[in-house]
């Protein structure tokens, strides 16, 4: 397949992975398509030593980066920072939190607790270049940004290392300020993506953004997870897809065993919109965690970054307990995870996954050329 995508990146099928693992991201590179690695979490010496280790397994091969790069940032000591939003955390709140896991019994942690303070790091002025210094000291193809528009330093030092910058849209409105900010690639992101998502389907979403997007390729996002997916997206206009979800199936993705089992028993019907996770809605699997914050009495979500806050520190506990089997834990349990969480029936290998994808479109693809050439030749008009 070659779309204007594949020219771009040099990548033999129009399909980019998107996933926290560097053993995903690798896989989907070697399968032809382009491994973009969600790199936020990490420290600068953590992303150096997780990008050379994906160049390592990829003999050459072009792969991505995604950031979390706000176009606007807070001045100030990063510990004050964070000492300051915590401070601005009700009391209410951490003691609903504190009632919610005495009722389900969620035993302390025993390893150590991270606090959520990396999460705001994106908020002082010296995180961002860091990591950005890493990122393109490396032979990326791609950086996308997944915070709104791009800063006009990610667009100039994306064009001046011949970096194709790409950028989440949810909204036409969206797209046009991207546009205007000269990105190289738009990922129509509709509702039924896992993360963050707006309310607009794909089916929608997609050929309003490539009507907008012009020459610019436009990748189309959110429930797609199989070759007739990804071929339904190329008919609506898209130069390829951007798929995250689907990888949670597989063997190399880092979500612990404990979620991937409930991945498995779930359907389409099992996931929601919520804030209760990052201050955002975020649709991920719905589970008695989101029953709690749903009944009556129940605070209401605090805004981005203040809730990953409040919430770091339980949601360890949550994981850890529910790794042993913890029945109150497993109850809790959940991660970010798209509606097409109901077709996942067991787990593959990524790169399995990314090549079934590939040849199921492509022969989804001869199908429908099959139909319109045996379609009859239209009446005469009169």
């Amino acid at each position: 397949m070659r779309t204007p995508l594949t020219d771009l990146l040099g990548i033999e099928a129009p399909l980019v992975g998107f996933n926290r693992s560097p053993g995903v991201v690798a896989s989907v590179s070697r399968a032809g398509g382009l491994g973009v690695l969600a790199a936020t979490a990490y420290t600068p010496a953590e992303l150096d030593a997780q990008l050379t280790w994906i160049e390592g397994q990829l003999d050459g091969r072009p792969y991505g980066v995604d950031l979390l790069v706000p176009g606007r940032t807070a001045v100030g000591d990063p510990d004050d920072l964070v000492a300051s939003l915590r401070a601005q955390i009700p009391e209410e709140h951490i003691r609903f939190v504190d009632e919610l896991l005495a009722r389900y019994d969620i035993p302390p942690a025993t390893g150590p607790v991270g606090s959520a303070g990396g999460l705001v790091a994106n908020l002082d002025p010296s995180g961002v270049p860091a990591l950005l210094d890493v990122v393109f000291a490396h032979p990326i193809a791609l950086i996308a940004n997944a915070l709104g528009t791009p800063p006009p330093t990610l667009v100039e030092r994306g064009k001046a290392a011949g970096v194709a910058v790409a950028s989440l849209v949810g909204k036409p409105e969206h797209a046009r300020r991207q546009l205007d900010a000269g990105v190289d690639v738009l990922v129509a992101q509709g509702t039924e993506a896992g993360g963050h998502t707006g309310t607009i389907a794909t089916m929608i979403l997609t050929p309003e953004i490539v009507d907008l997007a012009g020459e610019v390729p436009v990748l189309a996002a959110g429930g797609i997870a199989t070759g007739r997916q990804m071929a339904a997206a190329l008919a609506l206009g898209a130069a390829g897809v951007w798929c995250g979800s689907v990888w949670l199936s597989s063997h190399e993705d880092i979500t612990p065993d404990s979620v991937k089992r409930k991945f498995l028993a779930a359907t389409s019907s099992d996931t929601l919109r919520s804030p209760t996770r990052t201050g955002k809605p975020a649709r991920q699997l719905r589970s008695a965690w989101h029953d709690e914050w749903e009944r009556p009495g129940s605070p209401s979500p605090l805004p981005m970054p203040l809730q990953p806050m409040l919430i770091a520190k339980a949601w360890h506990r949550i994981d850890e307990a529910a790794a042993t089997g913890h029945p109150g834990a497993t109850a809790l349990e959940s991660f970010f995870i798209g509606q097409v969480v109901g077709a996942f029936a067991q787990l593959r290998p990524a790169e399995e996954i990314a090549r079934r994808i590939v040849a199921d479109c492509a022969a989804r693809l001869t199908e429908l050329g099959a139909l319109a050439e045996a379609a009859p030749a239209p009446r005469p008009s009169r």
